[in-house]
């Protein structure tokens, strides 16, 4: 995702170079405040310093504008909490994850780390922004728990591919990713690559490319299978099955052959189209 503006990842949206705070919470540090959340979905906090006031509330319409787009893949089981950290180095320091200039956010089973938005940019974030943002990070912590307890969620062998790409599917993230097409030019000039099931150094590389890679994988399945068999998938997971058994399950073929057979459909050129256009923004309050 290095490529000019459509540098994207881990949920979060393009690349703002330049923090607009120089602010630093040491990694174990307390926030200062909570704003606590209940919705149709589950329950949220949000924790955050006073400085971070407003973020934290403009983080609070984000969830609430999530709602309906998350209800599809069912509720939450246990509280999430959304910490709103200070700047992109506490994130990172928080998170432990080093040399991500693009990352903006982080989830997991039961919590959701977010870099305050006024500091994504010397003019911040839109409201759109955090929105999309934090749709593609929820979606991460429903998936998990949908499919897992929190003793085992980071054990259920579920690929970058499926993660990813259901989070980007929920947001109807495509218009920031790769297109099918250039998926395709990819494989024409790296016949034996296989970005899917082995990103490898793309990840941190050219995360465009991966996440376009997830995204449209992703959406292959649900064309293909159905929202319901996702959902099964998630359901047997819940039930004791790690992914490559469970997608066997409810898919009724392994996820290497459900590989195979999107790599075909992109190698071959079975999609019509190239680039999917950004949907209409939503309204800044």
């Amino acid at each position: 995702m290095r490529t000019e503006m459509r540098i994207v990842a881990l949920g979060v949206l393009v690349l703002l170079s330049g923090c607009a705070s120089s602010r630093f919470s040491a990694p174990g540090a307390a926030l200062e405040a909570s704003l606590p959340l209940e919705t149709s979905v589950g329950e949220f906090r949000i924790d955050y310093d006073h400085e971070d006031a407003r973020d934290a509330a403009r983080i609070r319409q984000a969830v609430t504008e999530a709602l309906p787009r998350l209800e599809r893949w069912g509720a939450l089981r246990e509280p999430v909490t959304i910490k709103v950290m200070p700047d992109h180095a506490s994130l990172e320091a928080a998170v432990r994850q080093h040399g991500y200039s693009w990352l903006r956010a982080w989830s997991r089973y039961d919590d959701v780390f977010v870099q305050a938005p006024a500091s994504w940019a010397p003019a911040g974030a839109t409201q759109p922004q955090i929105n999309e943002l934090l749709l593609h990070e929820l979606t991460h912590s429903v998936m998990y728990q949908q499919a897992s307890e929190r003793r085992n969620w980071s054990r259920k062998q579920i690929p970058l591919w499926f993660r990813e790409g259901m989070a980007s599917f929920t947001a109807e993230q495509a218009y920031r990713w790769v297109s099918l097409e250039e998926i395709a030019r990819h494989y024409e000039r790296s016949p034996t690559s296989d970005p899917v099931n082995n990103p490898g150094d793309l990840y941190r590389d050219d995360s465009n490319f991966i996440y376009g890679v997830a995204h449209h994988t992703f959406a292959f399945l649900v064309k293909r299978y159905g929202e319901e068999s996702v959902r099964g998938l998630l359901r047997e997971m819940k039930g004791g099955k790690e992914f490559p058994q469970a997608f066997e399950s409810a898919i009724g073929l392994s996820p290497d052959a459900f590989v195979r057979d999107f790599t075909r459909y992109v190698r071959w050129r079975g999609f019509s189209g190239g680039r999917v256009q950004p949907r209409a923004p939503t309204p800044s309050n």
